[in-house]
């Protein structure tokens, strides 16, 4: 591990000069995390003396502000500087303490009363409380807010999908929040929403602190100040995000890192490498067929998260031609989901026939899909006035995501599906944060993405990715119909869960008619690690935090 070493001590070196110039003091490593103690998953090796962990991933973050992006890779690295209310278990979507260390429900399910941490600081050292939590779900709640920013292009995409709309909206749930006391907050509702504790542990509701909002305005997005384990040292773009230990972090003896480090390297196999050579500790988007090579091979070891996700390809169900219901259809027929499971997963996947994964409340297996067809296919295109063929965009980000390892080799899979029965397919590509503006924005035809589940609820996969109100953020589908928003509006506020599950797999018969998507798989996302790195587990969400992880020898 010499080289991994001397590679980091010289960019320890450059980063000190950086911080040197930018006025910026430079990293601290030393206390901190966000959970359950101190507790050892892993061996009781002595840790190394320099513990800077080294993380690759295939994409840069879009925003480092969680409340203003969807994107999974911005996730992932705010889980370590912002913490939510609450937290979830470090293996499931079990509800457990975070900033809030506990609360009462009342009877109607109308009042949450949390009790906060005490003696809680920003990294900034101002302090956590009642009037933070207020602040950050007001700015989140109301586009006009002071720090909402939105005349420089800062949305909060999610803050509507999950409590209904925001301030002013009909369907908005939250009626008020009010700052009982320093260490205690309430939240009243207009009416039951079934999932709102589930909401409140959510990494996009992390709790910002309210100076560094008046400080930086709408340059949150690219300096974070929270409460977490680990603080925020530099972003350089495209390339790596530095994160330094923070010495008073609420939990004794956490983090054991002294410094993480978010690496982007969009090529797989280079990340891979990187990995066999020492120059990292962790990778995400191992290629499955790359998996099988990589057991029992000494010095690394493999680990997956649950199938909690799928892939798919998305049509703009309002541009021509896909705004036709049959060539929609008629490409759900003509794609070869098997064939890509076969070719790209090794055993890491299952087709998928409904956007939600199958372990989930409400999931519809009663619905028929859509089965490999090309004749169907032509019959299809003929009726809608196509036989003549077809020209259509497919838009693509190369970056490996937990659903989808090689999106690159399933767009020329589905160019060569569509081929067949008379479309040709030009497929382009783009980075990924660019990518994520340009399908939000809707300037795409086709577009291949993913969705993985953050809160353990169904809600999150349907209404986030196909009801209306969220076209022009996390619905770029742009998939508009009212009979599944009315389902999905009464199943967000329905208590019964058995009431809840009918009401969405009414809600996926409709979205399988309406074909606004071709969902492909649902994926068992694999990843590699060092097996000097002790004590990671990842968790379904792909977002976990890294406090109690140690590098040892």
């Amino acid at each position: 591990m010499k080289k991994k070493y001397l590679i980091l001590l010289m960019l320890a070196f450059v980063l000190l000069i950086m911080a040197a110039c930018s006025g910026d003091g430079g990293a601290n490593p030393e206390d901190a995390n966000d959970d359950a103690g101190t507790e050892d998953n892993g061996s009781d090796a002595s840790a190394s003396e320099d513990q800077v962990l080294v993380f690759a991933r295939g994409g840069d973050s879009e925003s480092l502000d969680p409340g203003s992006t969807t994107d999974g890779e911005s996730s992932r690295v705010t889980r370590q500087i912002l913490e939510s209310l609450l937290d979830f278990d470090k293996e499931s979507f079990e509800i457990k303490p975070g900033l809030a260390h506990d609360w009462d429900i009342s009877e109607d399910g109308l009042t949450y009363t949390f009790y906060l941490e005490e003696g809680v600081t920003f990294h900034d050292g101002t302090d956590f409380n009642a009037e933070a939590v207020k602040t950050n779900f007001e700015r989140w709640a109301d586009p006009n807010h002071e720090y909402a920013f939105t005349d420089e292009g800062f949305v909060y995409n999610i803050y509507g999908t999950m409590f209904g709309g925001f301030e002013g909206d009909e369907g908005h749930v939250i009626d008020e929040i009010n700052a009982v006391s320093e260490h205690e907050v309430e939240f009243v509702l207009k009416e039951p929403l079934g999932f709102f504790l589930q909401n409140l542990a959510m990494s996009y509701f992390a709790i910002t602190s309210p100076a560094a909002l008046e400080e930086y305005g709408p340059d949150i997005t690219e300096n974070p100040v929270g409460t977490g384990p680990f603080k925020f040292n530099n972003w350089s773009k495209n390339d790596s995000i530095v994160l330094d230990k923070f010495e008073d972090y609420r939990v004794e003896g956490l983090p054991k890192l002294d410094q993480v480090i978010f690496q982007v390297i969009p090529d797989n196999s280079a990340r891979l490498i990187a990995l066999q050579s020492g120059e990292i500790d962790m990778m995400d988007g191992l290629n499955p067929d790359d998996a099988a090579g990589l057991e029992g091979e000494e010095g690394i070891e493999l680990l997956t998260r649950g199938e909690n996700n799928f892939g798919y390809v998305g049509f703009h169900t309002q541009k021509e031609p896909v705004d036709q219901k049959e060539v929609r259809q008629a490409i759900n027929y003509a794609i070869n989901k098997q064939a890509i499971a076969d070719a790209l997963y090794a055993g890491y996947a299952t087709t998928a026939k409904n956007p939600l994964p199958p372990s989930y409340l409400g999931y519809n297996d009663g619905v028929e899909g859509y089965e490999y067809n090309p004749d169907r296919a032509r019959e299809l295109l003929e009726e809608a006035g196509h036989a003549d063929g077809l020209e259509i965009e497919l838009m693509i980000s190369p970056t490996a995501r937990p659903y989808m390892p090689d999106p690159e080799t399933v767009a020329q899979i589905v160019q060569e599906n569509l081929s067949e029965v008379g479309i040709e397919l030009t497929i382009t590509s783009h980075e990924w944060a660019p990518y994520l503006e340009l399908t939000e924005q809707g300037e795409h035809q086709m577009y291949i993405l993913g969705w993985s589940g953050t809160n353990g609820d169904p809600d999150y996969f349907l209404s986030s990715l196909l009801h209306s109100s969220n076209i022009g953020s996390s619905n770029n589908t742009f998939y508009e119909n009212s009979e599944v928003d009315d389902l999905l509006n009464q199943a967000k506020r329905a208590v019964d869960q058995d009431e809840r599950a009918d009401l969405y797999m009414q809600a996926q018969e409709l979205i399988s008619e309406d074909s606004p998507m071709v969902t492909l798989v649902h994926s068992t996302p694999v990843m590699a690690i060092s097996s000097n790195v002790q004590n990671y587990v990842p968790h379904p969400s792909t977002s976990e935090s890294l406090a109690e992880v140690q590098l040892g020898e």
